[in-house]
């Protein structure tokens, strides 16, 4: 299966989202790892992702999170509830190959999905739920350039659990891009 290389980092960039990934993305979604720091409960076969894919980038910009060295999907991110009016978005990403956490991969796509949220759909501010307990994702996105913006008080229940889901965000006079400035100015100058 082969990559677009939309947005380029260092380490990964994002290619539209195909949907012959849908195998693998089902297998992430059903990982009670993976699904318990979502805001919602996946139940989904592959063939349901199949289905899916297509339909979810009619309304938001899915991309594969691609490991640049060896080519391998190891995750997802995307833009969803994406509003041109008011010019905002909500974030979603999970690294779904455990071989590829806690290395920065994280870290990067969430900047490169900033990036081209900001820059390229003029996205005015982004925004995100992140569950309570997960302290290396809020660190990533505070890392970002997120802000904490509230709480969705006890809104997440595991068992007889109740947790937050904390909601951050981030402004375009906030960021800086990391890929398409750059690309804009290669542009720039060769014309």
């Amino acid at each position: 299966m082969g990559y677009c290389k939309q947005i380029i980092g260092s380490k990964c960039y994002l290619s539209p989202l195909e949907t012959s990934a849908a195998e693998k993305v089902a297998e992430w979604l059903n990982d009670l790892k993976v699904q318990m720091n979502f805001d919602a409960v996946y139940n989904l076969t592959a063939e349901e992702e199949t289905y899916y894919i297509p339909e979810a980038r009619k309304v938001s910009r899915i991309f594969g999170i691609v490991e640049i060295k060896t080519g391998k999907l190891i995750g997802v991110t995307g833009l969803h509830e994406i509003d041109h009016v008011s010019r905002h978005a909500m974030l979603g990403i999970y690294i779904g190959d455990s071989d590829y956490r806690n290395n920065g991969y994280g870290t990067e796509a969430v900047k490169l999905i900033l990036d081209f949220g900001f820059n390229m759909l003029n996205l005015n501010n982004i925004a995100l739920f992140v569950i309570e307990f997960n302290k290396r994702a809020v660190k990533v996105y505070e890392k970002c350039g997120f802000k904490h913006a509230g709480v969705k008080r006890k809104s997440k229940i595991f068992g007889d659990e109740k947790y937050d889901m904390l909601m951050m965000d981030i402004l375009y006079d906030e960021f800086k891009s990391v890929y398409v400035k750059k690309v804009l100015n290669e542009l720039k100058e060769n014309i």
